[in-house]
């Protein structure tokens, strides 16, 4: 498989070529199945605690063909389930340590790669969440009061007035805005290429274009991964597969494959940015219920990218979901609804499946009764949680009763249930595409709130 036809891909210093397949057996103490972040990650992490460990990672394409490499580049501190979600399954307390270890993990995983000389264009100038409507403000000063409750103060999230907004960025129709200090802008490819030529220089064993057909399991004996052309045993596989988990045997329900696709511009010329802003690259979107992303890239583009692709019916994972015509059209347009002095070409469109577990919450699990672990599920939220994920993986493989600010985390040691059988799932998710379209629409026709956007914001929580 060839790397997406992203801007990420097309911005690399060099032309990426694919490293040799697994071929014969061999024996090793830690497979990775996957080799994007959580797989690279989790490798970087166990070699830095244990150097004399073998550890392989196995790659059906390139290192970063998945969502690693293709991603909004947000490095952010945001988590799939809402606050009130997340101290409602698990307290106060547990949402207090979570939030404060994905606080800390966004300039950790910045440190980690400057640490490791690379360059992603690491930039933490924070996020803005637009309010570009009556009702869009109402719901982000809500949810500000909100937070206020949970003990998260103006220095992580912060309501700006209209004015003070418009200084850090001025997109049309502007009422206000969100601001959290706690996000960078990267270049996502860059990232996972380097991390890919970091665990190599620390001894790990990467295997491209090998495709992982089965983990077989047997009592009493190591796990096994098999592909067409050889096979490993190892102390422990770790499956940090993603979207691409449905493909696997007997996971096909496990998450479902939500396709996001992102179109970027030609570089912006300076009077542009001095009009826009985002002059400390911010990332971007708005209080819409059909999500929106973007960032401002070192080279001053746009990459811009939002949901709407609709779910393939049988978790289905094809190529040729990565493209759809619709949805760049929607984003295309869309981007110049909120920048309508934008004069400039669209030169790349992309796109690619991402995870969501059926509640929404990641997971890190490690069986040493097995030897299997894996980790992801992060509906789209997945830079930070891989690393975040990858050092509790790295814990815990190391020291099954390892007590960190990782392994405490409340999603490490949860599994979702699966997904529902076809055509339920199918219908579903559609379904709730369906009402974030509705819902949008109905705001910006009537100005009031939908009660199809109340009722998929219980339905996400």
């Amino acid at each position: 498989m060839q790397p997406p036809a992203s801007l990420w891909w097309a911005t690399l210093d060099a032309p990426v070529t694919a490293r040799r397949a697994l071929s014969g057996h061999h024996d090793v103490d830690v497979a990775i199945v996957g080799g994007g972040y959580t797989g690279l990650w989790t490798a970087r992490e166990l070699m830095r605690r244990d150097p004399s460990l073998r550890v392989a990672v196995l790659e059906q394409s390139v290192c970063g063909f998945g969502a690693s490499g293709r991603n909004g580049g947000w490095a952010s501190a945001l988590f799939p389930l809402s606050h009130e979600t997340v101290v409602g399954r698990w307290g106060l307390d547990e949402f207090s340590h979570l939030r404060h270890v994905l606080h800390e993990s966004v300039s950790a995983l910045g440190a980690a790669a400057a640490e490791d000389g690379i360059d992603a264009h690491f930039a933490q100038g924070g996020s803005l969440n637009f309010a570009r409507s009556e009702v869009q403000a109402q719901r982000l000063t809500a949810e500000v009061d909100a937070a206020r409750e949970f003990g998260i103060g103006p220095d992580d999230l912060s309501w700006l007035d209209a004015d003070a907004a418009r200084e850090r960025c001025a997109p049309s129709e502007l009422f206000g805005a969100t601001y959290t200090p706690h996000c960078a802008r990267i270049h996502p490819a860059r990232l996972v290429r380097g991390l890919a030529e970091v665990v190599e220089r620390l001894g790990v064993t990467i295997f491209e274009e090998t495709k992982v057909t089965r983990v077989v399991v047997r009592r009493g004996r190591q796990p096994e991964v098999v592909s067409v052309g050889g096979s490993i045993h190892a102390d422990f596989v770790v499956r940090a597969t993603e979207g691409f988990t449905p493909t696997l045997p007997g996971q096909r329900r496990d998450v479902v494959p939500l396709y996001s696709l992102m179109i970027a511009t030609e570089p912006l010329s300076s009077s542009f940015w001095d009009e826009v802003g985002l002059g400390h690259y911010e990332t971007f979107n708005d209080d819409r219920h059909l999500l929106i992303y973007g960032q401002r890239t070192r080279d001053d583009r746009f990459a811009f990218g939002g949901r709407g692709s609709p779910y393939h019916f049988g978790s289905t994972v094809e190529r040729r979901f990565d493209r759809n015509d619709r949805v760049f059209s929607m984003l295309e347009s869309t981007l110049h609804e909120l920048f309508p002095e934008l004069d400039a070409a669209v030169t790349h469109r992309w796109g690619g499946p991402l995870a969501m577990p059926r509640d929404r919450t990641p997971s890190v699990t490690v069986d040493h009764a097995t030897g299997l672990a894996s980790a992801g599920g992060y509906s789209g939220d997945g830079v930070v949680l891989s690393y975040v994920s990858a050092n509790a993986l790295a814990d815990l493989i190391l020291d099954p009763v390892a007590d960190t600010a990782y392994t405490r985390l409340p999603f490490v040691g949860s599994t979702s249930r699966p997904w529902p059988v076809e055509p339920l799932r199918w219908v579903g998710i559609n379904a709730g595409l369906h009402l974030a379209t509705w819902a949008d629409h109905h705001e910006r026709r009537r100005g009031t709130e939908s009660r199809a956007g109340r009722l998929l914001t219980r339905l996400l929580g």
